[in-house]
């Protein structure tokens, strides 16, 4: 593996031990991006807790009381300015603290805030790393985000997809990469029997093949896959009559996708779950026979490896980062998310204990194999060898 070895030279007034870390947010909206960035601030505080670390936040107002308490930890926060002031005071605090307090090193957690790592950089030398995730950086455009990617000290991808696609697309080199896949909390998921409540509170039979798919149900991420899977049923239920399928997640999409179940005539055989708190979230995993998301632009996804934690037979696409999660297809089903009657027929596959993958119909090996990989222990030290050489380690 890499690791980020700085050849440009250093602020001589550089403070000891100082990282910078510059984040959307952390604690205000529970998305993938946020529990990745949490991740990194725990790797941070128990592989290295003597680090000073300085990290700003763009959109929360402060953080729990409980989370992060570190003495070597400062925040400052922007989320309680309104509208475009949140964004100035954002940008002045990147901006000022970076020139006064000189640090050694900056993490940029988004790729939106390239351009003034970019700016820091040309002014003061000081290096700084990007962490790219999906969409967020796909087909840029903006000249100046591609002006920093070049002259980023290193690019941290959460998948060799979206890895590709930057050197693809930009002509970057590889050897300015470094992976560090999404990790998981192994303990909050585990293998179980169906859950009663939940058989009853859907109407279900404990022998019933049941597909779910957990994710936010928004006009946004229509990339997602569900649509495909509802036009899919009439297929699987020919030859599984009983299939019933778990779309579980909340948004503004659940309009038209009950309207599009009404007009396959499939209200009996589809649950619009709704939101799923998290104390329910493992039994509903536990639910199903398979868990299947064939989405088209995922960045990894998180629930991949929270419905193989569970031992679940796993379906994502294979265009996008659910490539990665999958382990090109060790892990799971990869298929054309676009290819409604593929994904209807390994849908099918699975659920009659066909499919040519026989990892996938051993629970525990399935469980074992993705903590092994994805787990947090696995996290840590990869974070750790990519900071070993890093500029605070010099």
């Amino acid at each position: 593996m890499q690791t980020i070895n700085v050849e440009k030279p250093k602020p001589k007034s550089a403070t000891p031990d100082s990282l910078h870390l510059w984040f959307p947010n952390l604690f205000e909206f529970k998305g993938g991006i946020q529990v990745y960035l949490q991740d990194i601030l725990q790797a941070i505080q128990e592989g290295l807790p003597n680090l000073s670390v300085c990290i700003l936040d763009k959109l929360d107002r402060n953080k729990p009381v409980d989370k992060f308490t570190s003495n070597n930890y400062s925040f400052t926060f922007s989320g309680s300015f309104p509208g475009f002031l949140k964004t100035l005071h954002f940008a002045f605090n990147l901006i000022f603290k970076a020139l006064s307090k000189l640090p050694k090193f900056i993490l940029c957690g988004h790729i939106n805030f390239a351009p003034i790592a970019l700016f820091v950089h040309r002014l003061t030398g000081i290096p700084y790393v990007i962490i790219v995730y999906g969409i967020d950086a796909w087909e840029i455009q903006n000249i100046w985000k591609i002006k920093a990617l070049y002259a980023a000290e290193k690019i941290i991808s959460i998948s060799g997809y979206t890895r590709d696609r930057l050197i693809n697309e930009h002509n970057l080199s590889p050897d300015k990469f470094e992976l560090l896949p999404v990790t998981f909390d192994a303990e909050r998921f585990e293998i179980s029997p169906k859950p009663n409540y939940l058989l009853e509170r859907y109407g279900l039979k404990s022998n019933q093949p049941v597909i779910l798919t957990v994710t936010r149900l928004s006009s946004d991420d229509g990339y997602k896959g569900y649509d495909q899977i509802i036009q899919a049923l009439s297929q699987i239920k020919h030859q599984l009559p009983d299939a019933h399928y778990i779309l579980a997640g909340k948004g503004d999409d659940r309009a038209r996708i009950e309207k599009l179940i009404a007009q396959l005539n499939l209200q009996d055989s589809v649950t619009l779950a709704g939101f799923v708190p998290d104390d329910e979230l493992c039994d509903h995993y536990n639910l199903c026979n398979v868990f299947a998301m064939p989405s088209r632009r995922e960045g990894f996804g998180i629930v991949y490896l929270e419905a193989l934690a569970c031992g679940k037979p796993t379906l994502g696409g294979n265009q996008d980062g659910a490539i990665d999660a999958l382990c090109h297809g060790e892990l799971g089903a990869l298929v054309d998310p676009l290819d409604v009657d593929a994904i209807a027929q390994t849908i099918i596959q699975i659920l009659q204990g066909t499919y040519p993958n026989p990892l996938i119909y051993q629970p525990e090996a399935l469980r074992q194999k993705v903590i092994d990989t994805f787990g947090f222990v696995r996290f840590k030290q990869t974070f750790a060898e990519l900071m070993k050489n890093s500029p605070i380690e010099s």
